[in-house]
């Protein structure tokens, strides 16, 4: 995601640059993996995992674009990405709050985490598949606070560094336990994704550019076949799933993570598909919205589709019964949040909001 920085050292990998200077593969990758975690939270597909690690890749683009915002002053950039995480995280509470208040939910002092996530917030039975997924957006708060010391010691030596940051999960799943309760949950989150923070860093300094391919893959198979040798070993209720097996998660999506950046991928032919060009500029302007709110989406599609049911048209020409379909009415929902919720991003960065970017 030695000893002070200069710029000729730590030079950016070129980038696949748009007009506005994004990197086109990244928004790319970030979609596929938004649409990911839908598809897992959707048919639980244990192998989904790895195929495509998201949540490793998630927070590794999240770590090299860390990297070259902190290019600018720490302050201001930590000031512009908690207001760009917080403000839609306040607005899906107050929404998600007001429905489980309605439920029975009481709160409790804890509430407060609702205001600065630095622990999971507290929530009631009913919601609690909406609002588990902050996990992430709680690693990522940790991960952006420490990023400006992270990246300072990553560049004293980044290869031992980047080796190092494998050290906690490996101790924790192995030696000391995960302590109890919401310290312990973030603790494990932050060792699982660490090394994936710091590849970005190790993105963004060109760093990854100077590794020859071929020790690239001498590095990155052995930690996935260690991922995958550990899942075997530890399967959790008779499954391999990586969610549940966070050493197998942290190996398997370091070398994946290592293999996808240094051999990144190019999608130059992506803007001769206006479609698709489109669908992916939506996804990265609204990539909070959509993860906030797809499970919001997945619990409503199921007394949509039980009401669906109720209509004999609907019921004897759908495949009503159907996990795609599902999927697919969930998507509708998702995109009927970008339209009622997305607009919040826009003012999260100080932009005109629009209901469509």
């Amino acid at each position: 995601m030695a000893g002070a920085h200069r710029r000729a050292a730590f030079a950016p990998a070129p980038a696949a640059a748009t007009g506005t200077g994004r990197d086109r593969s990244f928004d790319v990758l970030r979609a596929v993996a938004l649409v990911r975690v839908v598809m897992y939270h959707t048919f639980e597909w244990p192998w989904l995992g790895y195929v495509f690690p998201s949540m490793g890749v998630m927070f590794a683009l999240a770590g090299s674009l860390m990297a070259r915002s902190l290019e600018r002053p720490a302050l201001g950039v930590l000031r512009g990405r908690l207001r760009r995480l917080l403000i839609p995280v306040w607005l899906f509470g107050i929404v998600l709050g007001v429905a489980m208040l309605l439920h029975g939910w009481v709160p409790g002092p804890d509430v407060l985490l609702w205001v600065l996530p630095v622990g999971d917030p507290p929530g009631n039975e009913w919601g609690e598949q909406a609002w588990a997924v902050l996990w992430y957006l709680r690693a990522y708060l940790w991960f952006v606070l420490f990023s400006p010391l992270l990246l300072r010691v990553f560049r004293l030596a980044p290869l031992p560094v980047l080796a190092l940051s494998l050290v906690p999960v490996v101790v924790l799943e192995t030696v000391s336990g995960v302590p109890d309760g919401r310290l312990g949950g973030a603790l494990s989150d932050a060792s699982v994704f660490l090394f994936c923070w710091l590849l970005g860093f190790a993105h963004r300094d060109g760093v990854l550019g100077r590794l020859r391919g071929p020790g690239t893959v001498t590095a990155a198979a052995p930690l996935m076949a260690a991922g995958a040798w550990w899942a075997a070993g530890h399967p959790v209720e008779g499954t391999y799933d990586l969610d549940d097996i966070p050493l197998a998660q942290a190996l398997w999506s370091a070398g994946f993570v290592l293999l996808l950046l240094r051999f990144r991928p190019r999608f130059d032919g992506l803007v001769r598909h206006p479609v698709a060009d489109r669908v992916v500029t939506v996804f990265n302007a609204r990539a909070v919205t959509v993860y906030l709110w797809h499970e919001v989406a997945l619990m409503a599609a199921v007394p949509l589709i039980d009401l669906m049911w109720e209509v004999p048209a609907l019921e004897r020409h759908l495949p009503l019964d159907s996990v795609w379909w599902q999927f697919g009415v969930a998507w509708v929902l998702i995109a009927a949040a970008v339209v009622c919720f997305g607009w919040i991003e826009d003012v999260a960065a100080r932009r005109n909001p629009r209901l469509l970017p």
